[in-house]
This record gives C-alpha cells, structure tokens and sequence, in this order.
C-alpha cells in the first residue's frame, strides 16, 4: 500500500476498513501499517504512549493466514488496528502505567474479559493510549507522558481520562480506540474531540478476571467512534458476561448494529439544558446545540418536551467524592506492592494525594453510606423520568475546556468535584444511575471547537437508533479536525 491511499484509508470508518480486508483488497497488514504510518505521522498529539508494533504485525499476519478475514468469520470488525487506552484495559504482559509515576515500571499481568473479546472480534492490538493518574481527570495531562493534545486545537483539552484515545480517533490515527467512563472518561473526550462516544448501561460488559465493577457500579468500558455504527458493532463484539459476575444487563433482543436499521417507534424525550448542579451556567452556544438537536428529533417525529429530573446535586457530588477517595486508596495499595515501598511524594499526582489522604480516613459507615445514597439517587431520578423514554441534555455545559483545569488539587475530593461538575454538568448523573449515555457531535463554538450533545437512556438500543437517525440527519462524518494526520 502506498503513502497515499495509507492516509485516504483515515477517512473510512472501522466497519468500512474491515470490509476492504473481507473483500481481498486489503491485508489485516497492510491495515495496521497504514496505522502506523499516520501514528508516526501524529506523534505530536501525544495520543499513543505504549508501541505495540510487533505484537500487533504477529497477530494481523496470524488473521491474514487464517483466512478468517476473507471468509467472514472475523465478523465486521476483523483485521481492523485498535488501540487500549491504558486503563482498564488490561493486556497480559504488556506495559500497564495507567496514568502515574509509581506505576511507570507495571506490567499487565492478565488479559481483561474486554480485551479478549476485542482479540475474538480480530481486532489487532498495536497501542496503548494517554490517560490521566489512575482515571482520575476529566482532562489528559498526566505529568508521568505529558499532555495530549486536542487535534481541533492545542490550547483546548481533548478531555479525559479516555483522552488519548479520543485525539488518536479524532485524528484519523484509527477508526476507534477503547475508552473507559466512571463520571464521564468517555463522553467528554467525544465531546472534546467531536466523536461519538457510547457510555453502555451499568452490567452490559464484565469487568473479569480481576474485579466485578468500578467505583461501586459507576465505571463502565466502552469505546470512541467516528461514527455510530462502529460503535454499535464494538458493543456487540463485548457485550455480555462470565461466570461469577454480580450483575449482568438484560441481552438486547436484536445485535445493536443491525437494530440501526429497524424502524424506531416515536420516543418521549425530556430535553433540558441547565446543570443539574446549582451554580453552574451553560455556555449559550451549547443550548443552541441541544435546542436544535431537539427540534432535529421533533421533525423525525419523536415527541420532545422540556423538562429534567431532579436530584440532590450535594448527595451525588458527595457521594462521588467518597467513592474516589476509597479508589484512590487502593491506587496507594496497588503502587505500594508493586513498588515495594511506599509511593514517594512525587510518584503520585497533588490531585491524586488529596483522594489518597481522604481515603485513607474515610470509614466504611461513610462508605456504605455514600453506596447508600447512589442508591436512592437512581430511585429518584428514575421515578421522575417515568412516562418518558429518553433525556436530552448537554454533554458539556461549556466547549473544550482549557488546560490545567480539571486537574489541579482544590484542597478536597469533594472541592475538587465541584468543579468539573461546573462544567462537565449531567455526565456524572449517568454513571450514578447506570443508564447508558452517548455523546454526539451536533455542534460546534463560533471559533470552531466541537461541541457534544447527549441522549441518555436506560439501554443502549434505542440511543444507537436515535444516534443513527441524527447522524443521517445532520452528517458529521466528513468534518476533519485541523491536527488531521497527512503525509506532509
């Protein structure tokens, strides 16, 4: 394969690419190469900071030898390069930093449950991605690899924790790259970065060997797109569970990607556009974003009526802080045994010490407690949405936020999210709730900086179907970022 057609192929969604190479005319080599080649090309960003070059051209030349690409049995997503974010994303034997300096020497020890459904699906493996301390930002700029850089500008985040993997997406570097959100690490990089990014409903995905969720329920593992029917198919490639798992999503009754093209009955959306946490404004250009959006799904016949449910913004934000007071806890455990020592003041980010610290005096009445009042959260939301099907809200209430923002100690957990909260606003209250979230790219600031619109929902279906009806609606495959790879 030439230079050039290598950089035309960043164009072509995951499923189109993969097509090429069910079809003969492409090898699952000649795919990952071309990867390489715009990887290389983009080194700038910062997006990929583990290579996995070898690895990744020993399993592409194993699937073009076994003619599973040509005969279908890869599936829609065979011989197609792929990149983990580096957490949460476990591969055996590879490096695993996640973000801090304590762990800069880790090795994965275990493959995850995901991981291997993504080999099963011929997914080829060549990178891991940059992620901030331990998934603790919703910003990339971790001080172990450095800032990633946003491809629609240098001076705006490309959000976190999944920020890597949504600049090596946005950049056409690949088609898709896995992505990980506990309070948003998904969506708000799609945001940023103007992608599709799906959050799945709480149990769609196993978090095995190693543990049975994240941050008592509120991570989910997931995936950022370009476009709504790569993200459909990855969820179809890992969905479902193992044995042993303490909860599991009801199995959908059709494959995601191919419900994209069942007819979708008119749904009851609520749409809202302030904060659900008092004191936080929504910039003026996002409200356009989510009104229009609005009347995009009212002219596709869907009824949409203003409206949100409420919640105790000072119970959820509490919540949450306690609930990352006692992971970060566990980061200082994971650090400790793994370094043989204690983690020295500057292996650990300042954000990351004040959780740490918290954690370490955080009793298990204020643990249970904090589980307790998710809990009664998620009741209250759900009531209140009773008689409607979806809610439409912002993904940010601002644009891509500057550097050195959501990153930076505020003397507590708790003060600390406060402010992302202040502008990351309702992605938090997905993850509380378990509902799945997707972020789409629907808008944009006047200076030119992508801005994500959200549907959320309790199941992924009928979010993927209103997804691929706005994406038909108000096409935003062919926009390109200025950090765009090319050959020159």
């Amino acid at each position: 394969m030439d230079t050039a057609t290598a950089f035309e192929l960043a164009g072509t969604d995951a499923i189109g690419q993969a097509a090429l190479a069910a079809s003969g005319q492409v090898s699952a080599t000649e795919l990952l190469d071309a990867a390489i080649l715009r990887l290389e090309a983009g080194r700038r960003l910062n997006a990929v900071v583990t290579d996995l070059f070898e690895r990744g051209r020993a399993q592409a030349a194993t699937l073009d030898a076994s003619g599973r690409l040509r005969t279908g049995e890869a599936g829609p997503l065979g011989g197609i390069p792929f990149l983990l974010k580096d957490l949460g994303a476990s591969l055996a034997g590879t490096p695993e930093a996640m973000g801090s300096r304590a762990l800069r020497t880790h090795v994965a020890e275990a493959t995850s449950y995901l991981v291997e459904r993504y080999l099963d699906a011929g997914l080829v493996v060549f990178g891991k991605t940059n992620t901030p301390e331990w998934g603790n930002h919703c910003t990339t700029e971790p001080s172990l690899f450095g800032p990633t850089v946003n491809p629609w500008s240098p001076d705006v985040t490309p959000g976190g924790s999944s920020g890597g993997s949504a600049a090596a997406v946005a950049a056409g570097i690949v088609p898709a790259a896995s992505g990980g959100d506990g309070t948003g690490s998904i969506r708000v990089p799609a945001a940023c970065c103007g992608l599709v990014g799906l959050k799945p409903r709480r149990g769609r995905t196993s978090f095995a060997p190693n543990a049975g969720h994240g941050l008592e329920g509120l991570v989910n593992e997931h995936a950022l797109t370009r476009t709504v029917r790569d993200s459909a198919a990855l969820l179809d490639a890992v969905a479902g569970t193992v044995a042993g798992d303490p909860y599991a999503a009801p199995a959908p009754t059709e494959p995601f990607l191919s419900a994209l093209s069942a007819p979708v009955p008119p749904q009851r959306i609520r749409l809202a556009t302030a904060s659900p946490f008092p004191g936080a404004a929504t910039d003026p250009e996002v409200v356009a974003a989510v009104e229009h959006t609005g009347t995009v799904l009212d002219g596709l016949g869907h009824r949409v009526e203003p409206g949100a449910p409420t919640i105790d913004a000072d119970a959820v934000a509490d919540a949450i802080a306690v609930l990352h007071t006692v992971s970060n806890a566990q980061l200082h455990a994971l650090a400790r045994s793994h370094l043989g020592r204690d983690p020295r003041e500057d292996e650990f980010e300042p954000s990351t010490w004040v959780m740490v610290r918290e954690g370490f005096t955080t009793t298990g009445v204020e643990y249970a407690d904090a589980i307790a009042a998710i809990h009664a959260q998620t009741r209250r939301f759900a009531t209140q949405m009773t008689g409607h099907d979806v809610l439409l809200v912002p993904t940010l209430l601002t644009g891509p936020p500057p550097y050195r923002l959501l990153d930076q100690p505020r003397g507590t957990t708790r003060a600390f999210f406060d402010v992302e909260f202040a502008t990351t606003g309702w992605t938090a209250l997905a993850n509380v709730t378990g509902w799945a979230a997707i972020s789409l790219p629907l808008g944009g600031t006047e200076d030119g900086l992508p801005i994500g619109v959200q549907l959320m929902a309790p199941d992924e279906t009928i979010l993927l179907q209103l997804a691929a009806q706005l994406e038909a609606a108000t096409p935003w495959a062919g926009r390109r970022a200025p950090g765009w790879v090319s050959a020159g």
